[in-house]
Formats: structure tokens, sequence, C-alpha cells
């Protein structure tokens, strides 16, 4: 390996930490009023939404994933399961990759399983990794749109938001989800 490369390595390494917006860890509450804010912008502002929450098992809530990069990219987030409600467990989101991007930028993921099968699966398995352990259908919509429920037949479908509330079709492929203590 070049020596330029381990240097822009770590140049990249040292601005995606420092690029974060806060260097400590959320608390349960802290996560928890963030889920509840996210879900609720969802459900304002998309058509749908609600009833699709309702027909599912368990919603998965990220607030906030950073993702920040300078050749070498990163992202991180952490969020809660909510089942029937009620939070089941917390969890952060991680991945790297590798590429051209400059930048940082932030969004909101939610997940849905409808299947109890699919959310058993989740939760059985540590460090879920998206597209190996499991696979997400990105559903995108715009705002004003809606979701049309009787045509989500994936067990697991999620949605990425950015802070404006539109969402916007990017992929979770390479993520892994961890259980996390709070």
């Amino acid at each position: 390996m070049s020596r330029k490369l381990i240097w822009i390595a770590l140049f990249s390494l040292v601005a995606i930490v420092t690029a974060a917006p806060r260097g400590e860890a959320a608390s349960a509450p802290e996560i928890d009023a963030g889920v509840s804010e996210t879900l609720d912008r969802f459900f304002y502002r998309i058509g749908g939404a609600r009833e699709l929450a309702h027909n599912a098992v368990g919603i998965l809530v990220f607030p906030s994933v950073v993702k920040a990069g300078f050749g070498v990219g990163g992202e991180y987030g952490e969020g809660a399961l909510r089942i029937r409600g009620r939070t089941a467990g917390y969890y952060n989101t991680l991945s790297a990759s590798f590429g051209f991007q400059l930048g940082v930028q932030a969004r909101s993921v939610v997940i849905m399983f409808m299947t109890e099968q699919a959310l058993n699966q989740f939760r059985r398995t540590a460090g879920w990794k998206v597209g190996v352990d499991g696979s997400i259908a990105i559903i995108t919509v715009g705002i004003g749109g809606s979701i049309d429920t009787n045509k989500i037949t994936s067990p697991v479908v999620g949605f990425i938001l950015d802070p404006k509330g539109l969402m916007y079709n990017l992929t979770l492929e390479g993520s892994k989800i961890t259980r996390i203590s709070r």
C-alpha cells in the first residue's frame, strides 16, 4: 500500500470522527424521544404510513444516521425497536464504504418487520447484516405521496427520510445492525 493512500485513509478517518455531531452515546430517553419524533414526522407527511405501521409486528427506527466520508466513508446511528408501541431494545447501525465521497449528511431510517418470522430472525441474529441475514425492500415516496399498503408484500420494508422529510432512494445494503444496552 502506498504511503499516499495510507495518509488519505487516515485523514478520512479523522474527518469522519470529527464530523460526528457528538462523541457520546445517546441515553435511552434520548433515543426514545428521537424515535417518537421521527415516527410522528413520518406519519404526518406520508399517507398510509400509520396504517402500515399498525400492520407491522415491529418497527426499528434510527432517528439520525450520520454518514461522513472523504474517500473512505462510514455511517453510524442509534435507534430503538418498538413492538406494539413499546421499546423492546436499542440498536446501532454501522457501515463503511470506499470510493469517491465527500461530505457529511444525516438521515432517518425506519424499518418495518411485517411478519413475526422476519422479526424473530432479526432478534435472534447478533450483528444482523442487511443483504446477508435479511433484505429490506426500500420504499420511496415523496412528500404528499402515500403508501399503498395493499401492494407491500415484503417481510421487511424500509424508508429513508432526509431532514426535510423527503424520502430518497438509497440502499441500506452492507449495514450491520447490532443490539446495544442503554
